[in-house]
């Protein structure tokens, strides 16, 4: 489980294909703590860590997980949100998200608001029905408020603290990120379909 509080911003060092795809991403993390074994959401996916080095980590990613996330699109350089798992009486800053990514969504408009800036995106219309106004949702693995939302299209406020700490400042329009829906929304959504079957 993680929260969708970034706590670093790592970089994909290197990409190499053994069946599935294995990235190895630079971290400021003392990689000393980490397990093999361990999750670490990568810009909102739930990785598993396979190796390690002194600054480094890598993960497997499977091809289900390339076809639906954003991380096909990864080469080395790309900065990567990271968060580690959530431990037990850890602070719990931003909403309950489980690392399953639901789709992507897609940038497409930007206008500064003061240090903030507001950005908008589309959504598969599948899951629109999972964004509210007020609700929470995880854009590249960062906790945000959704502020509006009209169809397939919702708008969220980033402030200049998370500017400054994630990669949401580096999108540019038409740019694809991960996004994971309320899992209460989820299983609201599933339980009704359930009463009317």
């Amino acid at each position: 489980m993680f929260t969708g509080i970034i706590t670093d911003v790592g970089r994909v060092l290197a990409i190499a294909e053994r069946g599935d795809r294995r990235l190895r991403i630079a971290t400021a993390f003392a990689t000393d703590t980490i397990e093999i074994g361990a999750s670490i959401a990568c810009s909102g996916v739930c990785l598993t860590v396979v190796e390690k080095g002194a600054d480094w980590f890598a993960v497997d990613v499977s091809a289900e997980t390339l076809s639906k996330t954003a991380l096909a699109a990864w080469r080395p350089g790309t900065r990567v949100n990271l968060e580690r798992a959530l431990k037990v009486g850890d602070e719990m800053g931003g909403h309950i998200l489980t690392g399953h990514v639901d789709g992507t969504a897609k940038l497409v408009g930007r206008r500064e608001e003061g240090g903030s800036v507001r950005l908008e995106f589309e959504v598969p219309a599948p899951l629109a029905r999972f964004i509210a106004p007020k609700g929470a949702v995880a854009l590249d693995g960062v906790s945000l408020t959704v502020n509006e939302v009209s169809g397939n299209r919702f708008g969220v406020n980033v402030i200049p603290h998370t500017r400054q700490m994630t990669t949401l400042d580096d999108l540019v329009e038409d740019a694809g990120v991960n996004l994971e829906t309320d899992i209460l929304a989820r299983y609201v959504a599933r339980l009704r379909e359930m009463e009317g079957a």
